[in-house]
């Protein structure tokens, strides 16, 4: 159940932070809303989530599939480039997350 809630926030934070791109410096109404709602619904997923999870994987995740998601929606529809340099970084993300779940819990 732990994974599904971090999933969830993991999603709410993606939807906010996507969300404060089209708030245009949180001068728009509804966008800014939805990026205010989706932090705040977020962090109660993720609160939820250190009931059952490590902090240090459940945080490594949500950050890092966070990150990696919100670079592959930028690049998909946002109109920012994909670089060599960029898509190193994306990787070592993924690659860190990995690490950390391979470390596990005692």
């Amino acid at each position: 159940m732990g994974y599904l809630l971090l999933a969830g926030a993991i999603a709410a934070e993606v939807t906010a932070t996507t969300a404060m791109k089209y708030s245009d410096g949180f001068s728009r109404l509804w966008p800014s809303l939805l990026t205010a709602l989706g932090y705040v619904v977020s962090f109660a997923l993720l609160a939820q989530t250190l009931k059952t999870v490590s902090v240090g994987t459940a945080y490594a995740i949500w950050a890092g599939v966070g990150t990696a998601a919100i670079a592959a929606i930028g690049i998909a529809f946002l109109g920012e480039g994909m670089t060599a340099v960029k898509a190193a970084g994306i990787a070592l993300i993924i690659v860190g997350v990995v690490v950390l779940n391979l470390g596990g819990a005692h």
